[in-house]
């Protein structure tokens, strides 16, 4: 058991719960409505609190991951598959993914014939991983590979024919398109004209038409069965070469020159993270293992990256998407669309650095871009919220903001307030502007933007279902505005109803040891699909609070008894959890925090991040 079970306490001592239901989550803290506008609720009901027992008794676990565990949905026996997910264990057959064979045919038949691979890319995260991941193999193998992410301004989201045209030109017999290219008939039909074979190999939703290629492999293809729609395109990428390195297994001319996948896993790992899929099954196996391959440092991009975001510790999945990530993207949001997967590629300390370095300045200009654009967007939403209080999605535009920071703005529109939310960037000279958008769980935006595409409403467009993308005739948004949100009233208005923050466990600044932060992580990784856990910290006094980096709140949490815990609130100075983080110094708050370790003059200490507060109701 811990040491600190003393002092916390995942069910409700202390706490005075507000409509006590013996068979649905209580209250905590008696928080009904929180600095953020939600109620706190135990992530736990009784049925899983007891399930939570059971996993302690039976797997000989600390109650507070048992507690963490059967709050995620993992059942009595499945808890030490849970704790120690193995790649072995959950690796599918790819072959049971729709035209993988097919593929994996294709691909094997380049490697024999040492033809020309063209690899068409997306501009962010899992386009670069994927990309990086495809060409490395290849490369290995001795196929000439070369690699092109779109310019987010001058071609737009996927593959196109002057693009196309390029690559034939170049000599390429081979397109395999990643992380895109399931809805792209024109540029296909295109390459089959200029004598060019295609594989798409991707994760997008996809329409019931396809494009002729040799090969589409997407987990959510209408006709696939394989049940791995949560993988990320460099999930899909990673399946198909474990399908072609089987294929070419028997080559003796290739007998001992296949690469090892395993070291590959980092890249896996920062896609999936990254592109904020479901941490759940395989996805889990990747971030786990790609984490362990990653803090080894033997990828010269990814270490100068983390050179790059200042990060000495080793690094965690939420660094991954909050750090790496975001640099990354900077190359394709305001800068060089290809620099992220050559960095990747790149086998040359010195060269890294450089990239690295160059990728850290988009990123530091792309939040200066990002934050004007976002105080407009922020101005647009409240009035439409003033109009329309009840409104289901966010549709704002801005004349002049940068097309690559647009997904940003729609995504901190989302958190803010907790409803699907759309930005479209500067138009076009024909008219059209490009947006993105980014959901809530339960509303799936994805789905919509291919029906209004379906419905003439957009240009085009597509995505999954947190995330998507769309072209809309500037004079037509408030048309796909008013279709999107009737497609996705009922499933925002049920995630609005029950929105709220679901809390595992009640902690004080004493309990937060590195104890207990190795037991919580033993459960992870966490992200999507699996959050992390969140802890009531009751009562705890604000000593010190003041603003760093590029909005950021720290601050210092005192116990009754006196214990300290230090604490930070990311990007959130102008708004009002960051506000009432500030204006609270001296005075006691409840904050809703997870826990994380912050390394910093050769030390290591636990930090609390905060995701919520409120004020504690007196007397």
């Amino acid at each position: 058991m811990l040491d600190t079970a003393a002092r916390i306490d995942g069910r409700h001592a202390g706490d005075h719960p507000v409509a006590p239901d013996p068979d649905g989550p209580r209250a905590v803290l008696e928080v009904a409505r929180s600095i953020t506008g939600r109620p706190w609720r135990e992530r736990l009901d009784a049925r899983t609190s007891l399930v939570a027992t059971a996993i302690a008794q039976a797997h000989g676990l600390p109650d507070a991951l048992a507690r963490v565990l059967a709050g995620r949905g993992v059942a009595l026996e499945e808890a030490p598959g849970f704790l120690a997910p193995r790649l072995r264990d959950l690796m599918p057959d790819p072959s049971t993914l729709v035209a993988m064979d097919a593929a994996a045919e294709r691909l094997a038949r380049a490697v024999m014939r040492r033809e020309r691979v063209a690899i068409f890319g997306d501009y962010d995260v899992d386009g670069a991983c994927s990309a990086a991941l495809l060409a490395r193999f290849l490369g290995a193998l001795g196929v000439a590979t070369e690699i092109h992410i779109p310019d987010r301004i001058t071609e737009g989201y996927g593959p196109n024919v002057g693009a196309i045209r390029a690559l034939a030109e170049a000599g390429a017999g081979l397109l395999v398109a990643v992380d895109c290219g399931t809805a792209s008939h024109e540029p296909f039909a295109e390459a089959a004209r200029l004598g060019m074979d295609v594989v798409v190999l991707d994760h997008h939703q996809a329409p019931e038409a396809l494009p002729a290629v040799a090969a589409l492999v997407n987990p959510n293809r209408q006709d696939d069965l394989s049940g791995l729609g949560h993988l990320c395109a460099a999930g899909v990428v990673f399946l198909a070469l474990v399908a072609l390195a089987r294929r070419l297994r028997g080559e003796p001319s290739l007998a001992g020159r296949l690469p090892d996948l395993m070291g590959e896993l980092d890249l896996v790992a920062l896609a999936t993270a990254a592109d904020v899929v479901p941490l759940v099954g395989l996805n889990r196996a990747f971030v786990r293992q790609g984490l362990a391959v990653m803090r080894g440092r033997g990828r010269p991009g990814l270490a100068a990256l983390l050179d790059a975001a200042g990060l000495t510790a080793a690094p965690e999945a939420w660094h991954l998407g909050y750090l790496v990530g975001p640099r990354i993207n900077a190359g394709g949001r305001v800068g060089d669309a290809s620099l992220g997967a050559r960095l990747l590629g790149c086998t040359d300390p010195l060269e890294a650095a450089r990239m690295a370095e160059a990728l850290d300045r988009n990123n530091r200009e792309r939040q200066v871009i990002e934050a004007a654009a976002l105080e407009e967007a922020v101005s647009q939403a409240e009035r439409s919220l003033g109009a329309a209080p009840d409104a289901p999605v966010l549709v704002v535009a801005g004349a002049d903001w940068h097309p690559g920071i647009v997904g940003l703005v729609a995504a901190r529109l989302k958190e803010r307030f907790r409803r699907p939310a759309f930005a479209f960037g500067a138009p076009s000279p024909e008219g059209f502007a490009t947006g993105s958008g980014r959901s809530v769980p339960g509303a799936d935006i994805g789905r919509a933007v291919r029906a209004a595409v379906e419905a003439g409403l957009a240009a085009k467009g597509g995505g999954h279902a947190m995330a998507a993308g769309a072209t809309v005739a500037v004079d037509g948004l408030a048309r796909f505005g008013a279709f999107v949100a009737e497609r996705l009233a009922d499933p925002v208005a049920a995630a609005m109803a029950g929105d709220a923050l679901d809390v595992d466990a009640r902690l004080t600044a004493g309990g937060a040891t590195p104890d207990l932060l190795a037991a919580l992580e033993q459960a992870g990784p966490f992200g999507a699909g699996c959050p992390e856990p969140v802890f009531a910290f009751a009562a705890h006094r604000v000593t010190r609070a003041l603003v760093v980096g590029t909005g950021h709140v720290k601050a210092t949490l005192s116990a009754g008894d006196g214990r300290t815990i230090d604490a930070i609130a990311f990007r959130c100075a102008e708004e009002p959890l960051g506000r009432a983080l500030l204006e609270a110094q001296g005075r006691p708050l409840h904050v809703a925090a997870s826990l994380t370790r912050n390394a910093w003059g050769g030390r290591t200490r636990i930090e609390a991040r905060v995701v919520d507060a409120a004020v504690p109701v007196s007397g």
